[in-house]
């Protein structure tokens, strides 16, 4: 399969709500395999269409709990249900996220603890999945990416006005940039 450039924060794909996906054919099954790999060579625990610059209703994701369970596939014209997130400031080190679109970067966001994903599979079958944690950290990351928002669009004041200063600082928030996992080097993120 292929590795694919990840678009950058200001680029207008990710920040416009995705299309449904409404074909389910060969094509889509490379995009979803194209996808993993970028994820994988990025590294990343998610990856979404709109990153890859493809504005349509799909993420892929990859994650190994506490408990050593692997979770893993592909989530396409997602619903996403989560519990109230708590009240309470963003924790430093516990809360910290990333973002491959807002590369070398992490800030800490406070996120709903549960979650229910329910979409269908690049065959069109349909599942569900509860999710707690990290992994329903991981889905509301990558959901947002649909709905044409980035981690950093949700940071609490001060993060925020720290993500804008670093955009400016790399001269992000304009269409065409991106970065090529394997070529660039960045930590990873989602």
């Amino acid at each position: 399969m292929a590795v694919l450039p990840i678009r950058i924060f200001g680029d207008p794909v990710l920040h416009s709500p995705a299309l449904p996906v409404t074909a389910f054919d060969d094509a889509l099954k490379t995009l979803v395999a194209d996808m993993v790999d970028t994820m994988h060579e990025a590294p990343g625990v998610g990856l979404a269409g709109p990153q890859v610059g493809v504005p349509l209703r799909l993420f892929v994701y990859e994650y190994t709990d506490t408990d050593d369970v692997w979770h893993s596939g592909v989530a396409i014209n997602p619903v996403l249900l989560v519990s109230p997130p708590p009240v309470e400031e963003a924790h430093e080190d516990l809360d910290a996220e990333g973002c491959l679109s807002f590369p070398g970067e992490r800030f800490p966001l406070v996120r709903s603890t549960d979650a229910l994903l329910r979409a269908v599979d690049a065959d069109g079958a349909p599942f569900e999945v509860t999710a707690s944690g990290w992994l329903a950290r991981i889905f509301q990351h990558e959901y947002d990416h649909l709905d044409g928002h980035l981690y950093v669009d949700r940071l609490e004041f001060s993060y925020a006005k720290a993500a804008s200063k670093i955009a400016r600082k790399r001269s992000w928030g304009g269409p065409g940039l991106s970065w090529m996992p394997g070529v660039d080097t960045f930590d990873g993120g989602a």
